[in-house]
């Protein structure tokens, strides 16, 4: 796991992760994707308009990442790359990019699981490389520590503010 800096994304990788994310939706018939750091702040969001706070859920996705993680490792797994969540209607498909972010994928009946993780794979792929190229241009000393107690709070707040206290 590489580890953890402070790093920015500029307009240029915003339109190359856009493309990468727009491509995916159209080879797999899903209707969004986002892009979510582990701090679980919303990086990208494209396809379908969501009918759900973008923000709150980009957080909650973090803090179901990041409990997985831990789940992952109660049972001697280094981590859990992907994880599918799968409803009625709707599912969802979570993938991890370079250990600092997480692409989700919502879909229906229109497609399914198996073409999303199919494309999702691919695209991971291509993010790890856009990210790598990222992370390699910030600078060695510009480190800060990950604060997980601050996603976990950040997680809490969110759960507040959608069930109330």
């Amino acid at each position: 796991m590489p580890g953890a800096a402070t790093w920015s994304l500029d307009e240029s990788d915003y339109k190359r992760i856009s493309a990468h994310l727009n491509a995916l939706l159209k080879e797999s018939n899903a209707r969004c994707a986002l892009l979510v750091d582990r701090a679980g702040q919303l990086l990208a969001n494209v396809g379908e308009q969501m009918a759900f706070d973008p923000t709150a859920f980009a957080s909650l996705t973090a803090a179901d990442f990041s409990a997985n993680d831990q789940l992952a490792k109660m049972i001697g797994e280094p981590e859990f790359a992907s994880l599918f969540h799968q409803g009625e209607k709707e599912s969802m498909y979570l993938a991890d990019i370079a250990r600092r972010v997480i692409l989700v994928v919502l879909f229906d009946e229109r497609t399914t699981v198996g073409m999303v993780r199919l494309r999702v794979k691919q695209t991971v792929s291509d993010l790890v490389t856009l990210f790598d190229e990222m992370f390699a241009r910030e600078a060695p000393g510009a480190a800060a520590p990950t604060d997980r107690r601050g996603l976990l709070e950040g997680a809490e707040d969110e759960i507040d503010k959608l069930f109330g206290d």
